[in-house]
């Protein structure tokens, strides 16, 4: 989360499947309820016949978009952008998160607004109108940032170790063993850096 010259920005670096997105979309549920203005996106796995087939973006004003499927074609004879068996749709994802980035920072509202950005991963870092977008997102004054970036493993991912160094983002490691009780602290956070 993040907030002008003290900007806290959480994001849970773990694992997939630990269920980061589950948890953002409960803290989401919580802050709306509240009456917080909101917005962002996150990403949601794609299943048919019990088996994944790709992951879609789902804004929270509900859109939902593809960002990536599964490739029969093992052949890359058009520009394909891919992660493992994945390849990412980068137009669609683009179009869908893109100008709801633009926008975060925009408005008069006296009360900070809560950017949510699930996530910052490989198949997202494709986009370098993304790496922009986020990068504004964070130096802005008037939002507040929930996202989920990946735990560091292999080769390192530039913007996400960017994040993670920042003095003003606050990181949570979300695990299977404490994801169900750390939900009350990430909304403590948010509402520290609202103020």
């Amino acid at each position: 989360m993040k907030m002008a010259r003290r900007r806290c920005d959480s994001r849970p670096p773990e694992p997939p499947w630990v269920g980061k997105t589950t948890l953002i979309q409960k803290v989401t549920q919580a802050l709306k309820s509240s009456g917080i203005p909101i917005d962002g996106f996150y990403t949601e796995e794609v299943r048919e016949g019990g088996r994944r087939t790709g992951f879609d973006v789902v804004t929270l004003s509900g859109k939902r978009g593809p960002l990536s499927r599964v490739s029969s074609d093992s052949s890359t004879s058009r520009r394909e952008y891919r992660v493992g068996q994945y390849v990412v749709d980068l137009v669609s994802f683009e179009q869908l998160v893109l100008p709801m980035l633009r926008n975060a920072n925009h408005g008069g509202d006296a009360e900070k607004k809560l950017c949510v950005i699930d996530e910052v991963g490989k198949m997202e870092l494709f986009s370098q109108a993304f790496i922009q977008a986020v990068r504004q997102t964070l130096a802005g004054s008037g939002t507040v940032v929930l996202g989920t970036i990946p735990v560091p493993k292999g080769k390192p991912l530039a913007l996400v170790e960017e994040i993670r160094s920042r003095k003003d983002v606050k990181v949570f490691n979300v695990s299977k063993e404490n994801r169900n009780s750390i939900l009350q602290d990430i909304l403590a956070a948010v509402e520290s850096c609202r103020r």
